[in-house]
């Protein structure tokens, strides 16, 4: 199942990452989990990774974690994510809620 993961940085550990090894950490705890997608912004003033991973079950979600947790003292969100082809495989109960639900 695909995650959209938010990975937040407390300023103070970002910048002492920053001083200590130019984030080659977080290269290599990407190269380890390898996400379909990584992006880095700025977000609510400390440094942010967005990342899209793959994950066979929820019981993933800590080993995933753990890294970030500990290397940045970071705080994440995971957040189920679909592709168009898992948005189609849902239309029938989506069908199925409309007739019971809809107005």
């Amino acid at each position: 199942m695909r995650f959209l993961v938010k990975i937040s940085f407390p300023v103070e550990a970002g910048n002492a990452m920053a001083k200590k090894d130019r984030f080659r950490t977080v290269e290599k705890i990407l190269e380890e989990q390898k996400p379909e997608a990584a992006y880095f912004v700025a977000l609510d003033g400390k440094r942010t990774g967005i990342l899209i991973v793959h994950l066979n079950d929820p019981s993933e979600i800590p080993a995933f974690a753990e890294p970030w947790f500990l290397a940045f003292n970071a705080s994440i969100e995971a957040t189920p994510a679909m592709v168009p082809e898992d948005l189609r495989k849902a239309g029938p109960a989506i069908e199925k809620a409309v007739k019971h639900y809809g107005s």
